[in-house]
Order: structure tokens, then C-alpha cells, then sequence
């Protein structure tokens, strides 16, 4: 049984809760979706001292079951239905769930204090009180709830100091929050002058302070007012701060914060994770992508990873995996075909704090010299608060890939010191740090120097990148003697490759912050080198791998070993066929088992021919055995039976007749930063092969893509993207091309220039093989057709005959649409392979019989036919070819 609140606290709350009234009985809502288990929710009102707080309740199951609760605060400027999805999801986990909004924020009243602990802090306390008193809440003793809270940012900064304030709290999860506001706003004594207008204006929809707490707005306005925060000023903040309460705080806490973020940084959690772990308390910590400055919130996986934390520490369920110790988000890199951020997890099996397994880089050393100007403008600038959904979030991402983002150092007013070129990538993760010889002169030295210290990456070319947009301002007190310092740089987790630079700037000016207005200069050298932390620790890996991904390594060893052995005693290949020198394409007795079943085919006995000058259709339902059937031409699949011969050279993988065969499967992938040319010329640099045998200027006329080349992928449309893929696949202009879907996503003007590329390609007496779905654009571009069903070949012929044989009929028939029955009847009329019915009538696939017979049958079966004769449609052939086949 968890112990009572401290006796203190505990008599406020008591005393309090004879003011704690519930406003009425609530609104009770229960709704399903999806077929999950409907959600009960309750919105309820609280009268509070000096508020009246707006909640909602959400339970789901059983009414009779106990279970933990828990408590979802919101974040700064938004209100309880910012958490309801979380709520709901938790609520349908087996859990009692509470969410509210706070002081001045959504419906409820009250002022604004910045988690006051006589006002935010003791309302989560008397919702915990009312939790004590629901009957489907588990308890650990009497008033004394089973209770985790969760939230991010301002609800998440009230779950750490209700756990500090009230010991009835059993678990929480913070995210992206504060350990200290006033280190957050004031860091190094440096007002956070953007970010603090952002944060108190969010909070103030009237303008000024708006429902700010008097004090509190007082403060502010002081500070912004002076540029620089007083000695009350920080006492206030911190006093509001779950550092004030960080010696009580022992209870399992997971920790999420983001790398995006120059609001709240990965300082502020590693000083929360250092307390509590301190306390004694287990501590997991997570580095998420986004933050507030924008970018990838990961939203789903962290409250996925929340509920298993609670699942662990509420619910005391000890089989559950609440994931590691420590777990970072690392960029993987850029999705070719549509420009997102890929990303990747690596964890490790301790948190490894900011300066683990640093390594000394060395640094130019020379004293650079540099001014503050008058007014402290134009100001560098680094992070753009307030963009965090837009351009500043995109700034974040790009950055982490190591593309510059929006960095200003304006000439005059900053300093740089250079390492040299790295000779191995080094992957920093944690708080670089550096000392610094800083001596300042001039009207604005009394208050000492002002200065904003930032790592950039530099490339080979001279591009420069600032990981995650941050920088560190530092306070250089009494400067105007020559003093040194001990610099500590952003908290990142960002790799420099090898070859590129390490760059220090120590600026004057930041847009983000408050620099003296009086001018001043500044002198400056670097004492030593950096040091950079590499937790070398960390591996990537979200999670345990499962047995099959570690056995890989071994079942490779085997296969290298037996593929080894094997040579030898492997069959030689066939030799080549010189009666089919000329023949691009025939494809004999082709059989593809699933797997090692003996009667489930993916292809079975396929057969059929393709000479020079066609394009082939190669038609089917899904799972006809098509990919299969393009896996195997090209190498890529070996066959159980048959044989592939191209030009006469029988197949194998990596057989030297597949130099002759281009290929554009699964869509296109390209480098968007990179122009349609560039990616061409790179793709055929890494075949090895001769740059003159490219014809990259032929592709390119016949792909038809003109001025567009020149740019980026990036800005290219879908169709021109397509046009690109095509263009790279007909690189060396091979004499056989296979398209798989290359009208996917493309509009009908694209998909008209991409048949003819197709048609272009083939009149110049070369061969083109193209699987779609899109039959009237397969009518229109092919010229001869392949049709599977079930992995068999159903029809081998040119598209003039399978449109327009005698063999399919379009039967007209008077009066209303054939029924059923009639459709049967003519299906087992002698010499009938399949009927379809149409819009028109009927549409039959004779098998033996002649049309003048078959006239004669539907007449004697009093059809009132009106016309018969050949029909013109693929798609209408299609469907008797494929409605004819039996399993």
C-alpha cells in the first residue's frame, strides 16, 4: 500500500476537498468505432478555490473491474481535447482515464500560474482525491488511488511536480517538458527573449498578459522590458519547476524529449533523468524526432510506449517490455519517391547522459577578434520559434540529414575556429564542450560579454549545417579581463561524416535571444580541442531483435559456404542457342512453386515467345504469377523447372546477357536534392560500364522530359518522376525493356506521354514488356498480349486477334438485362467456353462452336438477339478469357 500524502499537503487537500463539488452528474457518452470496445465518457465540471476546472472521465469494459487510473494533462495554450485520442486508446487498454484542462486554458476559469503548486499542482491532487471515490478505480489504500500521469510540454511538466508533490502518484511519463523554466527561458542568465514572447503570448488571448497570474505577469514583463532576468525573476520560475520538488520525486518515470527542440532541449532531461535516478527510481529516456521547433512528434509510437510503461508500472504486469534504458531517433535518410524523412531507432542499455565516450577534436587556436554591434542588430540567426509545423520543423529535419538550413552569421560579428577533415565519420551524441579564452572591450562591457557558442558541420564543398538548428548562449561575466570558460554546446544526436569539418562559431547576436544593446568588442581563442560525445553504447535497434533477423547472419554464412562448395558441382549453363540470336525473349515450360509446396504454383508451365519490334502486354488478376514471372526474367527469382533464354543466352543471376535488359520495377528511386541529369549520370557511373555507352541524350529525347532535367527531383511532378524512372531504365538503350506499372499515380495527359515513350521506344526496333491493369491503355500501346490466370498461360496472341477474334462474340438481346438463369443456360450450350454479361447483352467466348450455330441456339431458345459479332474491347476479352478458367 502506497503511503498517505505528507501530513501537510495531506490536511490542505482534506480541507480542500469540501470545496470540491461536482457540478452535476456529467454527460456520459459510450461509442465504438472500428469494432474495438466502445469508450464511456463523462464530462464533468469541478469547483475548485479560485477556478472552475473543465474535465472529462473515460472508462471502457467491465463496470465492476477495478483498474489504475490515470491523469492526461495538455499542453501550453491548448486544453483537454488535445489528449482525448490518448485517452480513449488508454481508456480501452484497461485503464480509468481523467483529462482536464487547466487553469485558463479550454473551458476552464482561473489565471494562469505556470503550474503553481498552490493552484495546478493541488487541483491534480483533488482530481486524485475524486478518483479515490470511483468504484471501477483500483486502490492501494484508502484515498489512495493506483494513479500514473502523462502529458507533454506544460501537462508534462504537471505530472513530474505531482509526483514530487503528492506520493499517492504510482508512475509517470512526461514528454518533450522542463526540469527547471527558469534554466529554460534564462539559460546562462541569457533571456530567451522569441521563444518567451511565443510561450507567454500563447497563454494571453486578450493581449498582454492576458490570464496570467499578477506576479507572473509581472515578471515578465520586467524582463522583457530590461533584456535580462533579475534574481526574482528565476526565483519565481523555479519555484513553479519540478526541480524545486526533484528530491521527492521516486516514482518509474519514462522520459521523452525532443531533438527539435530550443524551447525545451535535451539538457532538460538529462537533468530530469539524473534526479530520479538519483531517488532510486527506475528511469527510461527516449530522444524522439520532433520537438517544439516541429518535425516528427512520433505521437503513436511514444503513447504506444506510454501505455506499455503503465502497463509495467500500474498494472504490474512484469512480462510486459516497456521498452530500453535509453532509445534515440536517428535519420535514415530521405525517401526517394516522395521526399519524407526516414527514420531509424538505436538504443542502449543505459542512459548514457551527455558527455559519454567523448573523443578530442582539435581546433584552430588562433584569437579571432569580432564586435557586438549597436543595438544588437541585424542578429545572427539559428532556430526560428513559432515555425514549428512549417518552415522552422523543416529547418529541424533537413538539418539531421545534414542539409543547411536557414544559419546566418552575419561578417564582423562572430568568430570561427575550424578542425581539420575528419579522417572517419564520428557520430555525436550528447554535449559537445570546449573551453574558450573570451576577453570583451568597449560602452557594453560592464555587463559583461554575451555570446552565442554553435557547432556546424561542414562538408567537403563548404556547405555548412547547424544539427538541429541549436546554439548555447553563454553569460561572460567581468569580460573586460581576459576570463576562461568552459563551453557547452547543444545536446545533439547527429553524425559528421568523414571528410567534413567541425566548425565552432561563437556569435555576438541570435535572433532567438537578448544581447546588450550597447556595442562591444570581443576577442576570442580556443584552449584545447573539442570534446565530442560518441556514447559508443548506443547500436541501432529499436528493440530485442526476434530470433529469425539474428539467425540471418548465420543462415547467410551457411548459404555463402554452400554457394562455395557448391560451385563446382553446379550445373553448367546452357549454351547459347544461336537458332534465337535474334529472339528477345522465349520463355519455355516455366515453373515457380510457393515455397517448398509440391501443389501450389506461383507460375506453372508457362510458355510464349516475343520478338523484336513488340510491345507485350503482360495481363492478369492479381495473383496471376506476373511479378513472379518478371522476377524470374530477371534473375532475380531462380525457376523450379523450364527455361528463359534472352537473345538466345539462357538466364541465371547475374548472367551477362542481362546487360541487354532494362528494367523499372516497384517505382522510381532517386536523390531529391539532386537534378534529373545528375541521377542519371550517378546510376550509370555505378554499373561500371563505359560513359559513352550511356546515351543518356537518347533516353532523355525519348523520355521527353526537356528543361526539367536541370532541376531537382524534388520539385518534379509524379508523371515526371515516372519519365525519369523510365529514362534511367532505358540508360545503354537496352534491347529489351520491362515496365512493371509505369502509369501508377500518373493523371491522364501523363499516362498519354508515357504510352508514347513506349511506343517510341519499340519503333526503333527494340522490345518492350509492360504489366498493368490499366487494360484501354494496354489496347492502345501494345501490340501483342499475354494473358495469365492462377499462374498459367490463358492466351499468347496480338491484340488485333484477342479483340477482334470470331472466338469472342458481343451478343445484343432486346428488353431488360439477361438474368442468371439465362446466363447459365447459354454457359452449357455446347461448343460455349464463357458468358459474360454486359450492359449491351451478352458477351461469349466460343470453344467449338461457330457464331451461326450459336445464333441458332439462342434463337431456338427464344433470346431476342438484335445483333451478333466480334467485339472490340480488351477489357470485355479479358474477362471471358479470365471468366473461362477453372481453378
Amino acid at each position: 500500500m502506497r503511503g498517505r500524502a505528507r501530513a501537510g499537503r495531506r490536511r490542505l487537500i482534506v480541507g480542500a476537498a469540501a470545496l470540491v463539488t461536482l457540478a452535476g452528474a456529467g454527460t456520459w457518452n459510450a461509442t465504438a468505432s472500428d469494432g474495438q470496445p466502445p469508450v464511456r465518457q463523462a464530462d464533468r465540471t469541478f469547483d475548485m478555490p479560485g477556478a472552475r476546472i473543465d474535465a472529462s472521465y473515460f472508462t471502457s469494459g467491465s463496470r465492476s473491474e477495478r483498474r489504475p487510473a490515470v491523469l492526461l494533462g495538455h499542453g501550453f495554450g491548448g486544453s483537454k481535447d488535445d489528449v482525448r485520442t490518448q485517452a480513449r486508446n488508454l481508456a480501452r487498454e484497461g485503464y480509468a482515464v481523467l483529462t482536464w484542462s487547466a487553469r485558463g486554458f479550454g473551458a476552464s476559469t482561473g489565471e494562469i500560474g505556470l503550474n503553481d503548486p498552490d493552484h495546478e499542482v493541488a487541483d491534480v491532487s483533488r482530481l486524485i482525491d475524486w478518483l479515490a471515490r470511483r468504484p471501477e478505480v483500483r486502490l492501494d489504500g484508502t484515498g489512495d488511488p493506483r494513479v500514473g500521469l502523462a502529458g507533454a510540454s506544460y501537462g508534462g511538466a504537471i505530472s513530474l511536480l505531482a509526483a514530487g508533490h503528492d506520493d499517492r502518484v504510482d508512475a509517470i511519463a512526461p514528454r518533450m517538458t522542463y526540469w527547471n523554466l527558469a534554466d529554460a527561458l534564462f539559460p546562462d542568465g541569457v533571456f530567451k527573449k522569441l521563444w518567451a514572447g511565443v510561450f507567454f503570448g500563447s497563454g494571453s488571448p486578450r493581449g498582454g498578459c492576458g490570464r496570467f497570474e499578477a506576479e507572473v505577469c509581472e515578471m515578465y514583463e520586467r524582463v522583457a522590458v530590461s533584456g535580462k532576468p533579475d534574481a526574482a525573476a528565476r526565483e519565481l520560475l523555479e519555484a513553479r519547476s519540478p526541480s524545486a520538488v526533484g528530491d521527492r520525486i521516486k516514482v518509474p518515470t519514462l522520459i521523452a524529449q525532443g531533438q527539435s527542440d530550443s524551447l525545451f532541449p535535451l539538457g532538460q532531461a538529462d537533468a530530469m533523468a539524473k534526479a530520479i535516478r538519483a531517488n532510486g527510481a527506475p528511469v527510461s529516456v527516449d530522444w524522439f524526432a520532433g520537438g517544439h521547433d516541429g518535425g516528427d512528434l512520433e505521437t503513436a509510437r511514444l503513447d504506444a510506449r506510454t501505455t506499455a510503461w503503465f502497463d509495467r508500472h500500474l498494472k504490474r504486469e512484469k512480462g510486459v517490455e516497456a521498452g530500453p534504458a535509453f532509445r534515440v531517433t536517428r535519420a535514415g535518410g530521405m525517401d526517394s519517391t516522395d521526399g519524407t524523412l526516414q527514420t531509424r531507432g538505436a538504443t542502449g542499455t543505459a542512459y548514457p547522459g551527455l558527455n559519454s565516450d567523448a573523443r578530442t577534436v582539435p581546433l584552430d587556436t588562433a584569437e579571432k577578434r569580432f564586435e557586438n554591434p549597436p543595438g544588437a542588430g541585424p542578429p545572427s540567426i539559428s532556430a526560428v520559434p513559432g515555425l514549428g509545423g512549417g518552415l522552422g520543423g523543416g529547418l529541424s529535419q533537413l538539418s539531421s540529414l545534414g542539409v543547411g538550413g536557414l544559419n546566418v552569421d552575419f561578417p564582423g560579428q562572430h568568430a570561427r575556429f575550424d578542425s581539420g577533415p575528419l579522417k572517419s565519420s564520428v557520430r555525436l551524441t550528447g554535449s559537445p564542450t570546449v573551453k574558450a579564452r573570451v576577453k570583451s572591450d568597449g560602452a557594453g562591457s560592464a555587463d559583461g560579454a554575451v555570446l552565442f557558442a554553435k557547432v556546424y558541420d561542414v562538408g567537403p564543398d563548404g556547405s555548412r549545417t547547424l544539427p538541429s538548428q541549436l546554439v548555447s548562449p553563454v553569460r561572460v561575466p567581468d569580460a573586460r579581463e581576459s576570463r576562461t570558460v568552459q563551453l557547452r554546446l547543444p545536446a545533439v544526436d547527429y553524425e559528421i561524416e568523414a571528410g567534413h569539418r567541425l566548425q565552432l562559431v561563437l556569435a555576438a547576436t541570435d535572433l532567438g535571444y537578448a544581447s546588450p544593446a550597447e556595442p562591444s568588442s570581443y576577442t576570442a581563442s580556443v584552449v584545447g580541442g573539442l570534446s565530442v560525445p560518441t556514447a559508443h553504447g548506443v547500436t541501432t535497434g529499436t528493440e530485442p531483435l526476434p530470433a529469425w533477423v539474428w539467425g540471418l547472419p548465420v543462415a547467410g554464412a551457411v548459404v555463402a559456404v554452400l554457394l562455395v562448395t557448391g560451385r563446382r558441382r553446379r550445373a553448367p549453363s546452357p549454351a547459347p542457342d544461336p537458332e534465337l540470336s535474334e529472339v528477345p525473349l522465349e520463355i519455355t515450360g516455366l515453373t515457380k512453386r510457393y515455397g517448398k509446396s509440391a501443389g501450389r504454383y506461383a507460375v506453372r508451365d508457362l510458355s510464349f515467345r516475343v520478338e523484336k519490334g513488340q510491345v507485350l502486354g503482360l495481363l492478369g488478376p492479381n495473383g496471376a504469377g506476373k511479378t513472379t514471372a518478371l522476377r524470374m526474367l530477371m534473375g532475380l527469382v531462380a525457376p523450379d523447372e523450364g527455361e528463359i533464354r534472352i537473345y538466345g543466352h539462357a538466364v541465371r543471376p547475374g548472367a551477362p546477357v542481362l546487360s541487354r535488359v532494362g528494367s523499372f520495377v516497384e517505382g522510381p528511386g532517386f536523390l531529391p536534392h539532386l537534378s534529373g541529369r545528375t541521377n542519371l549520370e550517378l546510376y550509370w557511373a555505378a554499373t561500371g560500364r563505359p560513359p559513352g555507352d550511356a546515351h543518356i541524350e537518347q533516353a532523355l529525347e525519348i523520355a521527353g522530359l526537356g528543361e526539367a532535367l536541370g532541376r531537382p527531383v524534388r520539385t518534379y511532378s509524379q508523371g515526371m518522376r515516372q519519365r525519369l524512372a523510365i529514362a534511367q531504365a532505358m540508360l545503354g538503350l537496352p534491347d529489351l525493356l520491362i515496365l512493371d506499372e509505369p502509369t501508377n499515380g500518373l493523371d491522364p495527359p501523363q499516362i498519354r506521354e508515357m504510352r508514347e515513350v513506349m511506343i517510341r521506344y519499340a519503333a526503333e526496333g527494340r522490345t518492350v514488356i509492360v504489366s498493368s491493369h490499366l487494360l484501354a491503355e494496354v489496347e492502345q500501346t501494345c501490340t501483342h498480349l499475354v494473358v495469365m490466370d492462377r499462374g498459367r498461360l490463358v492466351r499468347a496472341d496480338t491484340v488485333t486477334e484477342i479483340t477482334g477474334s470470331g472466338e469472342t462474340l458481343l451478343i445484343g438481346i432486346d428488353g431488360p438485362p439477361p438474368s442468371d438463369a439465362l446466363v447459365g443456360k447459354v454457359s452449357g450450350l455446347p461448343g460455349v467456353g464463357s458468358v459474360v454479361r454486359t450492359d449491351d447483352g451478352l458477351l461469349v467466348r466460343l470453344s467449338g462452336a461457330s457464331p451461326s450455330q450459336l445464333l441458332a441456339e439462342l434463337v431456338g431458345m427464344g433470346i431476342p438477339v438484335n445483333g451478333l459479332g466480334p467485339h472490340r474491347r480488351l477489357e470485355d476479352a479479358f474477362l471471358t478469357l479470365i471468366e473461362g478458367e477453372t481453378p
